[in-house]
């Protein structure tokens, strides 16, 4: 399933989006469990949290903190069987679009 989001769309209906600037620190690191946060996870798999996605994937891995030993194929091919994606880019790349919408007050 390909997912997609219109951000553009919804900041052109809005005259009051916040600077940049004021939103997000260029220089911040944002913790991934912020950027899959319950409510996207929840719309778009069947698991409650992140950290629950990660535990139910066929390695080690028992938390968001573990991700990054879960082999790349692995994790893609997961990603296809657990949640509304194709891959592991369509979902980062909806979470990002989740995780911006929510900063500008658009979702």
């Amino acid at each position: 399933m390909a997912f997609e989001t219109d951000l553009e769309t919804a900041a052109a209906h809005r005259d009051d989006l916040p600077d940049p600037d004021e939103v997000y620190d260029f220089d911040a690191e944002i913790d991934v469990t912020d950027l899959f946060d319950a409510a996207f996870v929840r719309e778009h798999t069947a698991f409650e949290s992140f950290d629950e996605l990660v535990a139910a994937s066929p390695s080690d891995a028992g938390s968001a903190d573990e991700l990054e030993t879960v082999p790349h194929g692995e994790w893609d091919e997961f990603v296809a069987d657990a949640t509304a994606f194709d891959d592991e880019q369509a979902f980062v790349l909806a979470a990002r679009d989740h995780w911006v919408a929510k900063r500008l007050d658009l979702a």
